[in-house]
């Protein structure tokens, strides 16, 4: 399993290791038909078979061969099975997936449509960036919990990347503290500190529409997915998914609200505000999770 996020500014050996990953992945994505072998990936990433092995493995959990397995077009429609009714399912004390594991255990709350429409004016927001198993995150957080958690692939996106999330809420007022959101870094990552004792306090802030639709993402188990057209369903429009697709990439909380697990119909992985292969790199990621536990 990934080692927990830190506080620290510079990529750490986590992030060069995703770094490597990222690459090995985008490989296999544009060559998943033919199934490649450990040797070419590992060639593709300037490693030896052994190294990547070791390196791949020690990352996601599970080896590249499972991998690949995990992140193909067929494991993807394995993973859409009852995806009309995964989210009216009811699962036992709000626990869902193999070995009781629940996702995040996530305990949220959302500002009044008031409070979105003035921009976030009078709120203020702590932000840090952190090693993470999907690159460098960015934290962001309000008094009341996580507001937004966003990933670059080094420093030199970290600017556009704080741009892009300090524009949803454009008259809030910013404050970079690391040592703030380090905590939050720490409890994302690590599943071991998936507790439903000590649930992850997050704050979604967005328009009602937006609000409803990242609720019901918080159902989603891990190991699962949904169809845009079934979530659009669910939430009352069933016409509308190309509505609720804007509202999926809106997420301003990558990762806890599971927006990667919304696919196209016919499997198709579909898009990813933070791109496409970090969405095939935390599906693989989750995989190895749901694999361990069962």
């Amino acid at each position: 399993m990934p080692k927990p996020a830190t506080d620290l500014h510079q990529p750490n050996a986590g992030c060069l290791d995703y770094d490597r990953v990222r690459r090995a992945i985008a490989y296999v994505s544009e060559h998943w038909q033919s199934q490649p072998s450990l040797d070419e990936i590992a060639g593709e990433v300037g490693l030896s078979p052994a190294h990547f092995q070791r390196l791949f493995t020690r990352w996601a959990g599970i080896s590249p061969k499972a991998f690949l397995q995990a992140i193909t077009v067929d494991n993807a429609r394995l993973l859409l099975r009852d995806s009309a009714s995964i989210l009216d399912a009811t699962y036992e004390v709000g626990l869902s997936g193999p070995g009781r594991l629940h996702d995040l255990f996530v305990d949220h709350e959302a500002m009044t449509p008031g409070d979105y429409k003035r921009g976030g004016e009078g709120l203020e927001m702590v932000y840090g960036f952190h090693d993470s198993p999907f690159g460098r995150a960015l934290i962001m957080a309000t008094e009341r919990g996580v507001s937004g958690l966003a990933f670059t692939d080094d420093e030199g996106e970290d600017a556009a990347a704080l741009d892009d999330m300090t524009a949803r809420w454009p008259n809030a007022s910013y404050r970079e503290a690391p040592e703030e959101t380090a905590p939050y870094a720490a409890r994302i990552f690590a599943t071991e500190r998936w507790q439903a004792a000590d649930p992850l306090r997050v704050v979604l802030i967005g328009t009602d529409f937006e609000i409803r639709v990242w609720q019901a993402l918080l159902k989603l188990p891990i190991g699962r997915a949904v169809t845009y057209s079934d979530l659009a369903a669910h939430v009352g429009v069933p016409r509308a998914a190309r509505a609720v697709g804007s509202a999926v990439g809106r997420n301003p909380i990558s990762f806890v609200v599971p927006c990667h697990r919304v696919l196209r119909k016919g499997g198709g992985l579909g898009g990813y505000h933070w791109g496409v292969t970090r969405k095939q790199a935390i599906i693989g990621w989750e995989a190895a999770q749901v694999q361990a536990v069962s």
